[in-house]
C-alpha cells in the first residue's frame, strides 16, 4: 500500500472545528476525528493501549472529541504507530483551525499528579519546533518504551506547525510524569485554540497570517 493522506472537512452546522484525516503507508494505517469545540469524548482502537490512556487525557482536558482507529506493524514495536498517530493528529488539527483567525493562538499549563509536575507551553505559530526538556525516571511504563513519547510529539508538532514546550519539572513515578505531560498539552491546546471574543475574524499575528 502506498502512502497517501487524504484531507477532509467535516460540514458542521453548529459552528464546530472539525476534521478528518486518513494515512496509510506501509506501516501504519490511521484514522483521526476530531471536534475542536467538543465536550472531551474520545474513541481509542490503536492496539497500544498507554497510547490509548494519554491520548483521552488530551480529549478530556483539552475538551477535543476526538477519535483515532489505527493499523500498525506493532509485531516489530510500536514505534511507527506511536509516531504516525502524531502525524495524523497533527495534520487534523491544522485541518480544524484553517486560518486560525480569533483564536488565542498562545496556550500553557502546570499539571501536578502527586509528586509529579509538568509544564507544556504551545505557539500555534506555523512553525513547528519542539523543545522537549523530559527526563522520565525509567525508560518502560508496563509494556510502554518512553523514547516513543518525543516521536508522537515530534510528529505532531511538524504537521500541526507550532512550537511546543514541554518540560517536566518533577516527579519520581514514570507513569505520573507522563501523564501530568498529556494532561496539561490538553489543557495548554484548549487555551490555544479557544476562540478570543476581542480578536473576532482577526489573525493574531503582526503578520497577518499564521
Amino acid at each position: 500500500m502506498s502512502e497517501a493522506t487524504e484531507t477532509m472537512q467535516i460540514p458542521s452546522t453548529d459552528g464546530h472545528r472539525v476534521a478528518e484525516i486518513e494515512r496509510n503507508t506501509l506501516e501504519t494505517q490511521i484514522l483521526v476525528r476530531l471536534d475542536l469545540d467538543g465536550t472531551g469524548r474520545s474513541r481509542l482502537e490503536t492496539g497500544v493501549p498507554f497510547l490509548e490512556h494519554m491520548l483521552d487525557q488530551i480529549a478530556r482536558h483539552g475538551l477535543i472529541d476526538l477519535e483515532v482507529q489505527a493499523t500498525g506493524d506493532l509485531q516489530i514495536d510500536a514505534h511507527h504507530t506511536v509516531e504516525d498517530i502524531g502525524i495524523t493528529l497533527g495534520q487534523a488539527l491544522t485541518a480544524a483551525l484553517g486560518d486560525k483567525a480569533g483564536i488565542r493562538r498562545y496556550g500553557h499549563a502546570y499539571v501536578p499528579l502527586d509528586e509529579a509536575l509538568s509544564r507544556v507551553v504551545i505557539d500555534l505559530s506555523g512553525r513547528p519546533m519542539l523543545t522537549y526538556q523530559v527526563a522520565f525516571t525509567r525508560a518502560w511504563i508496563g509494556g510502554f518504551d518512553v523514547d516513543l513519547l518525543r516521536e508522537f510529539f515530534q510528529g505532531l508538532v511538524n504537521h500541526a506547525a507550532m512550537t511546543l514546550h514541554l518540560d517536566t519539572l518533577r516527579g519520581l513515578n514514570a507513569h505520573h510524569q507522563a501523564e501530568t505531560l498529556f494532561k496539561a498539552f490538553g489543557r495548554a491546546l484548549r487555551m490555544a485554540v479557544e476562540p478570543d471574543p476581542r480578536m473576532a475574524g482577526i489573525t493574531p499575528s503582526t503578520k497577518g497570517s499564521l
